[in-house]
């Protein structure tokens, strides 16, 4: 009876098991981050994470530093097929829908990430973006937000009078205006150019991350001078996924793959505080001079970045939802004023 019952149990194992071997399947994956920085090396935990907790029935092949199309590619070649998801950001698709710029890279908004985070799953955020993923064959898995970006520059960037006629790469989207009205030169450029630019002096610095993660991209090593603790942008980078991809898996396998997100966003948030302040004692002692705008200098900015809010609600019924979400929100956390 012993031995029968050990049959039957292993038996009927087999044939739990059979099902969740069905539905094995591999996710390719770009992000536009390189593997030897912060945000790549958070990814690799992302991919272990995903692979451990599905016993390996989910496997990852991510692809770094936009190893198969261009960063701003990335999303369609999502949609496509030729990807599964998109590891990069919204604010890159602004050309397809205006909106894609406030779940992008709001700017001039929220101060820390944790109160940025809390829009999308708890001011509503959440609902209003996937609509606008949705409608291009998308899916929002979550976010990934490392703080506030800081300028890279060969020269100095002490206050708003520096950024005039100042040229540098910025992503596409509203930054350009914002910068442009201060009497900026931003110049759109793929996150790769960004080195070559540096060194030939076709621009004069670039917003391209965090503090630590431009160390681990070697962006110090060209230029001396950077802000720091940022003022100027938050990118909400995401996981987004093609939606029918999404739908295909299971209901264990999304729980899965959100969780290990949520432990992302987390990390990434937590990680940043410290690995911000490394970089910035490490580049002082290297000779790089470190900027922090006083607050009346921070004004001056985010005065110009919602002007820009305001004019780019009226470009598409999305765009004006997210602008008027973003503010009720930012008015409950006293943000800013009615």
């Amino acid at each position: 009876m012993k031995t029968r019952s050990l049959m039957t149990s292993a038996a009927l194992a087999a044939a739990m098991a059979m099902p969740a071997a069905a539905q094995e399947v591999t996710l390719r994956i770009q992000t536009h981050y390189a593997p030897e920085t912060v945000s790549g090396k958070l990814a690799a935990q992302f991919v272990d994470d995903v692979q451990t907790m599905s016993g390996g029935a989910i496997a990852i092949e991510m692809f770094y530093s936009s190893s198969v199309v261009a960063t701003v590619e990335a999303f369609d070649a999502a949609a496509t097929g030729i990807l599964d998801c998109d590891m990069t950001g919204g604010a890159y698709q602004t050309g397809k829908n205006p909106a894609f710029q406030f779940v992008g890279d709001i700017m001039g908004g929220y101060d820390t990430p944790y109160q940025q985070l809390s829009w999308l799953y708890h001011g509503g955020g959440y609902d209003a973006a996937q609509a606008l993923y949705n409608s291009f064959d998308m899916q929002l898995i979550g976010w990934w937000i490392y703080g506030q970006e800081s300028l890279a520059s060969s020269k100095p960037l002490n206050g708003p009078d520096d950024l005039k006629d100042w040229k540098f790469r910025s992503p596409p989207g509203m930054e350009t205006e914002i910068f442009a009205s201060l009497g900026s030169s931003p110049i759109v450029m793929d996150f790769t150019e960004i080195f070559t630019a540096l060194e030939t002096g076709i621009i004069d610095g670039t917003d391209a991350s965090g503090l630590a993660n431009n160390v681990g991209l070697g962006i110090h090593d060209i230029v001396k001078h950077a802000t720091f603790p940022g003022f100027h942008s938050m990118p909400s980078d995401h996981l987004a996924c093609n939606k029918a991809v999404w739908d295909g898996l299971s209901d264990q396998h999304k729980r899965i793959i959100d969780t290990a997100m949520q432990k992302l966003s987390l990390q990434t948030a937590l990680t940043f505080e410290k690995a911000n302040a490394e970089a910035a004692a490490g580049l002082r002692e290297a000779g790089v001079t470190l900027y922090d705008w006083s607050p009346e200098d921070r004004a001056v900015f985010r005065k110009a970045a919602q002007a820009a809010w305001d004019d780019w609600a009226t470009r598409s019924p999305e765009a004006a939802a997210l602008v008027e979400s973003h503010k009720e929100y930012l008015t409950q956390l006293g943000l800013i004023s009615e």
